[in-house]
This record gives structure tokens, C-alpha cells and sequence, in this order.
């Protein structure tokens, strides 16, 4: 066993121990003598048991990424909106981007959310040429 693997508070099962669990389990053992068996929670095996449906891929392990935008995201037209300005005017000042997000096209978020977004996207670099050492 790895070092690093001392340190986990517990070791992911693999997709074979799931595979084998459930099999067993299937073939009419107790839910508690799979348990002792392969050393696993009921919940996993019950959870495993809803997932499987005959095949190996069926118990691999799943993202758990959401795969739409956080509702209160910048829309698409507010950040193409916020990269032109800032493409034009790579000087300007992020009061001077808020007042004129806010005149011009209709923006309507705190003057903090721009910061945030600009500090995490990194966009205050988007008009200008790399540096050369």
C-alpha cells in the first residue's frame, strides 16, 4: 500500500470489489454477509445494487460537477460585453467599465461582482501582448 494512501480516511473501493458485491448479493447472500464479506456499508451496496445493470462501466465512479451555469452567473453577452470594453480601453479604470456597462448596455450587477469576475477570469490582460523577457 502507498504511502499516501496510509493517509485517506478510507480507500475508494474499486470497480471490481462493486462488480464482485454486487454479483454476490444478487445470487441471493444476505445483505449483511456482502457487507462483512468485502468490507462495505449497506448504503453502498444498496446504491451500487440501483446502479448496476449487468456491465462493469455501470459502477464507475461519476462526476459530481454540476454541467449548467450558477444561475446568478454572467451571461454570455454580459462577459462579450465586459472582454470588448476591455479589449478597447486596457487602461480604463473599473468604475469607468461599471458606468459604462451600466449607461450603455443595460448592466445591472454590483460594481463588486465586475471586480470579482475580472480578478478570477483574469481579463484585465486581454488587450495586450505578452511580455517578452
Amino acid at each position: 500500500m502507498a504511502e499516501k494512501d496510509k493517509n485517506k480516511r478510507y480507500l475508494p473501493h474499486t470497480v471490481d470489489t462493486r462488480y464482485h458485491a454486487v454479483k454476490t448479493y444478487r445470487e441471493g447472500n444476505t445483505l449483511d454477509f456482502v457487507c462483512r464479506k468485502y468490507k462495505i456499508s449497506s448504503a453502498s451496496l444498496v446504491r451500487w445494487n440501483k446502479r448496476f445493470d449487468g456491465t462493469r462501466e455501470s459502477l464507475k465512479d461519476r462526476s459530481h460537477r454540476t454541467h449548467t451555469k450558477h444561475f446568478n452567473a454572467h451571461t454570455d453577452e454580459e462577459l462579450r460585453n465586459i472582454k470588448n470594453y476591455l479589449r478597447r480601453n486596457p487602461n480604463i479604470s473599473i468604475l469607468e467599465l461599471y458606468n459604462k456597462l451600466v449607461k450603455n448596455k443595460g448592466y445591472k450587477r454590483h460594481p463588486k461582482s465586475l471586480y470579482k469576475l475580472i480578478r478570477r477570469k483574469n481579463l484585465r490582460n486581454i488587450g495586450e501582448e505578452p511580455k517578452k523577457n
